[in-house]
């Protein structure tokens, strides 16, 4: 069960579109109410105000509308707002993961089936994984708030309806249990996990971080978060140790299964439980978006020649 450890790369994954500044002007045309948010900063460069979240929210929806046809998305207040590249890079290395031969032509593939555990309100990995690579989605959530938006969102882009599932996750402590139904298989299992251990860890955090983006004792992250998405009982380490000794129970009906490890402190203890668990492989795959280092585990009770059948058999 060896682990294949690569360096951090320097930027987005190549296949990222995102990987020059925003044309805001451009951006500005395709969503009239981000004009208001867009302003000349003193280097001459065209931005909005990042800790603000109504710019952020106009920011995405533009992304979203130009680069993904999504013509309709939001969040209610409180709800997590995800950077789209960062988001967009989990799903390019997901995808070398799944096809490693086909790194230059990934060709859109409607039969490859993803299962995205906490969606949150922003849905935001299937409807991305859905435009770049024509996968179908299965989406399951605790919210009943966060599952009633996501919901609003695939039926004002109804052509994703029929390729987004959204599924209810009424019991809290269970990852894969009561959502996947019997003899239902997936590609590939993906998680962002809620990273902290209480709420008061979580709005420390927050603050630390406002405070050194903006040198504002009084700023605020604009990415929002309600609890389910930023903390847990026990924090992201008890999460994906939870989702390891429960992916025994699903070996045979998911091919990887993967989840971000966003705490470097966390890289260690999750290598260690992945030793000590009857997984056949596992291997860390390294991000990277400007200074901010990320990473996904990802591990496979398959052996090499059941991993390819399995594939082949998607491909045909």
């Amino acid at each position: 069960m060896p682990s294949r450890k690569k360096p951090s790369p320097n930027s987005l994954h190549p296949r990222n579109i995102h990987q020059s500044r925003y044309e805001m002007q451009e951006l500005g045309e395709i969503l009239p109410e981000l004009k208001a948010h867009i302003f000349t900063n003193q280097f001459g460069s065209e931005t909005i105000n990042f800790s603000d979240p109504k710019a952020v929210k106009a920011l995405n929806k533009a992304l979203l509308k130009k680069h993904y046809e999504i013509n309709f998305w939001d969040i209610p207040d409180g709800f997590l707002c995800p950077p789209i590249p960062g988001r967009a890079d989990y799903l390019h290395y997901l995808a070398d993961l799944l096809l490693p031969k086909e790194k230059s032509k990934i060709a859109k593939n409607p039969k490859i089936r993803i299962l995205d555990i906490g969606t949150g309100a922003n849905i935001i990995y299937p409807l991305l994984g859905q435009a770049i690579y024509g996968w179908t989605f299965v989406a399951t959530e605790t919210n009943a708030s966060a599952i009633a938006n996501a919901r609003e969102i695939l039926s004002k882009n109804p052509n994703l309806e029929k390729l987004i599932d959204v599924r209810k996750q009424d019991f809290g402590h269970q990852v894969f249990k009561s959502v996947i139904q019997e003899k239902e298989r997936f590609e590939a299992v993906m998680c962002n996990p809620p990273f902290h251990k209480s709420a008061e860890e979580a709005l420390e955090a927050s603050s630390r971080k406002a405070k050194n983006l903006y040198n504002d004792p009084e700023a605020k992250l604009n990415f929002g978060g309600g609890p389910e998405e930023l903390w847990c009982p026990g924090g992201e380490f008890t999460f994906i140790k939870n989702m390891v000794k429960e992916s025994l129970l699903f070996q045979d009906q998911i091919l990887w299964f993967t989840s971000i490890v966003s705490k470097s402190e966390n890289v260690i203890p999750v290598e260690r439980v992945m030793q000590r668990s009857k997984v056949n492989f596992y291997t860390w795959v390294e991000m990277a978006q400007g200074n901010k280092k990320s990473r996904f585990i990802a591990w496979t009770f398959q052996s090499k020649k059941a991993q390819k059948d399995w594939m082949e058999g998607i491909l045909d």
